[in-house]
C-alpha cells in the first residue's frame, strides 16, 4: 500500500477534488503565422485548476521571476496567486492555460530599469526609443540616500500568463492575458558598491498609486503588440514582503481592460493576506485560529519529548482561514518514531483544525523530508507520505 501514496499525494497537493479524466484532444494552434498541431490533457486534477496543451511551452522570459523578488515565498505566490485572480474571468472550465508567449526576457528587463535621463542616455549612447523604464528616473542631485529615498525602485518584476480557448473545429486561439506586477514594500539600496545596504519602506497608499499609474502604462504597451491588441487583459498588483520574511506578500487589486480597450480602470480590491504562526500580527488579528495552532503545538510537546517547535502560514481570503501550510522540524532516532510521530500528527489535524481548511504538514528531520501530510479542504481523512 506505501508505494500508492505518492500518487494519491500528488493529486492532493495540486487540488482539492476528485481528478478528470477523459479522451486527449487534438487541437490546432498558429504559432508565428504557422499551425501546429498540439494536445489538450485530459486530466484535469480539479476545477481550480486549468487544462495545459502539449508540448508544453515555457515562457518567453522564463526564468526571469526569480529575479527581483526576495523570498522563494514570494517567487510562488506571485505565479500561483495570479492563477487565482486570472479566475474571476477566465474559468477553468472554459479555458486552456499557457505561460507568457509575448514579453520576452529582453522587453521585460528594459521595463524594469529606471527612466533615463537625456544626459544618461547619451552617456550610454541610447535613443528616446529606448527609454522604456517603468521606474522613476534618479536624477543625481542630492546624496546617495536623498537620490533612492526620493526615488525608489517600485515595480520589481513582471509575470505574463496567457489563456486560450478552443473552438468546436479544435482550433484554439489567445482568449485573455493576465499581467502580474510585482511591486516593492521595501526597496534596498547601496551608498557604494559591496558596501551596507539600506532599505526605505513603501506604504499601502504609494503602492496603490504607483502600481496603477505603471498597469495603465503597461497596458498602453500590450495594446501596440499586434497580438495583443484585441483581448481582454488582467493586471494585478503585488506586493512583495522584505528579504527577512517568512511569509509571502499578496495580490491586493485588480483590474479587467475590455478587448480593444487601452484604459486601465475599475479596479477591484482584492482582501487576501498571510499571517505567519504563532506571532503577535496573527494573534491581534486573528486570535481564535491562533489560539487553534497553539492547542495543536502543545499537543506535540505533551507527546514528543524531541519536539522543537513548529511554525504556519496561513492564507486568508475574505477573513476565512483557506490555507495552512505546517513546519515541524523534529530530530528522529529512528524509522519506527518517525512512523508513531507522523500518525500522531495526522491524527491530530483532523482533530484540531476545521475541515473547510486545506492543510500540509511537513515533517523534517536535519533539513531533509520524512514525511508530509496533506489534508484537502472538506476531506475527512488526511493523505500522509513517509519517506524511505
Amino acid at each position: 500500500m506505501k508505494k500508492w501514496y505518492p500518487l494519491i499525494l500528488s493529486m492532493v497537493l495540486l487540488a482539492g477534488c476528485t481528478p478528470k479524466f477523459g479522451s486527449d484532444d487534438k487541437v490546432v494552434q498558429k504559432s508565428n503565422n504557422k499551425k501546429e498541431t498540439s494536445i489538450v490533457t485530459s486530466y484535469q486534477i480539479s476545477d481550480q485548476y486549468y487544462k495545459n496543451i502539449y508540448p508544453y511551452k515555457t515562457s518567453k522570459s522564463r526564468g526571469l521571476v526569480v529575479s527581483n523578488l526576495n523570498t522563494s515565498y514570494d517567487i510562488e505566490e506571485f505565479e500561483t496567486g495570479l492563477m487565482r485572480v486570472a479566475q474571476h474571468n477566465y474559468s477553468p472550465d472554459d479555458y486552456l492555460f499557457q505561460e507568457g508567449q509575448y514579453l520576452s526576457s529582453d522587453t521585460i528587463t528594459k521595463w524594469l530599469n529606471r527612466k533615463y535621463t537625456k544626459s544618461q542616455l547619451k552617456k550610454n549612447g541610447l535613443k528616446e526609443k529606448d527609454n522604456v523604464g517603468l521606474n522613476p528616473m534618479n536624477d543625481g542631485k542630492g546624496s546617495v540616500q536623498q537620490q533612492n529615498e526620493k526615488n525608489p525602485i517600485y515595480l520589481a518584476q513582471i509575470l505574463e500568463q496567457d489563456y486560450l480557448t478552443q473552438d468546436s473545429k479544435g482550433n484554439v486561439k489567445l482568449s485573455g492575458v493576465a499581467i502580474g506586477l510585482a511591486l516593492n514594500s521595501v526597496y534596498y539600496y547601496q551608498k557604494q558598491k559591496y558596501g551596507a545596504t539600506y532599505e526605505v519602506k513603501i506604504p499601502q497608499s504609494t503602492l496603490n498609486t504607483k502600481g496603477k499609474q505603471i498597469a495603465q502604462e503597461v497596458v498602453q504597451r500590450l495594446r501596440n503588440m499586434k497580438a495583443l491588441k484585441n483581448v481582454p487583459i488582467i493586471i494585478a498588483l503585488y506586493k512583495q514582503q522584505s528579504k527577512d520574511s517568512v511569509i509571502p506578500g499578496n495580490y491586493f487589486a485588480y483590474a479587467t481592460v475590455p478587448a480593444n480597450s487601452t484604459t486601465v480602470n475599475d479596479w477591484k480590491n482584492i482582501n487576501e493576506k498571510y499571517y505567519l504562526f504563532p506571532s503577535n500580527s496573527a494573534t491581534n488579528a486573528h486570535r481564535d485560529d491562533e489560539k487553534t495552532f497553539e492547542n495543536f503545538k502543545t499537543d506535540i510537546e505533551d507527546y514528543f519529548p524531541n519536539y522543537t517547535g513548529c511554525i504556519g502560514r496561513a492564507r486568508y481570503s475574505n477573513g476565512q482561514l483557506v490555507d495552512l501550510s505546517i513546519d515541524i522540524p523534529i530530530q528522529f532516532y529512528g524509522q519506527a518514531e518517525v512512523i508513531a510521530f507522523t500518525q500522531y500528527v495526522a491524527g491530530l489535524v483532523v482533530k484540531t483544525f476545521p475541515d473547510y481548511v486545506n492543510l500540509q504538514v511537513s515533517i523534517t528531520a536535519n533539513n531533509e523530508p520524512k514525511a508530509l501530510i496533506v489534508r484537502e479542504s472538506k476531506a475527512k481523512d488526511p493523505t500522509i507520505h513517509i519517506y524511505n
